[in-house]
């Protein structure tokens, strides 16, 4: 770290959540993990990154989706709390969206280190947040490229 507080190097995460879900924090700008819980925001520093995995369409549907669905950066210092229905106040973090193309897991999976050569390889998502390495980061996103 430097003398600020800062890390020098962001970190790489993947948050799993469905398409739709996703698809709302992506308008809204912002992130929320793990049926909203603060603590995996809380890993996250500004100026990481964030790509996300929705293996389903919709919560609660078996339509399924297995794609990367978005991709940004934390831009935000601050884990904060809204009140999306009664009873219901999840923690989010402000993210800055990048334009991507979402694109299918499966092409990758053997290239990705947290996947490769794994006959479950969707037992990794199981927990909705998990860092990754730089290099997955990287090849991911340049799946999402719209130059594709």
């Amino acid at each position: 770290m430097n003398s600020g507080g800062k890390r020098e190097r962001p970190r790489f995460w993947i948050g799993v959540a469905s398409r739709q879900h996703v698809l709302l924090g992506v308008s809204g700008g912002f992130a929320q993990l793990c049926h909203g819980k603060a603590q995996p925001l809380k890993r996250m520093a500004k100026g990481d990154w964030i790509v996300y995995y929705s293996p389903q369409e919709v919560l609660g549907e078996k339509r399924p989706c297995q794609r990367f669905t978005a991709l940004g950066e934390v831009v935000g210092d601050r884990v904060y709390q809204v009140e999306m229905s009664p009873g219901f106040e999840p923690f989010r973090r402000d993210i800055r969206y990048q334009p991507i193309q979402e694109t299918a897991i499966r092409p990758v999976l053997d290239q990705l280190a947290f996947t490769k050569h794994r006959r479950h390889w969707g037992y990794v998502f199981r927990f909705g947040h998990l860092q990754i390495a730089e290099a997955d980061f990287h090849l991911i996103a340049e799946s999402m490229s719209e130059l594709n």
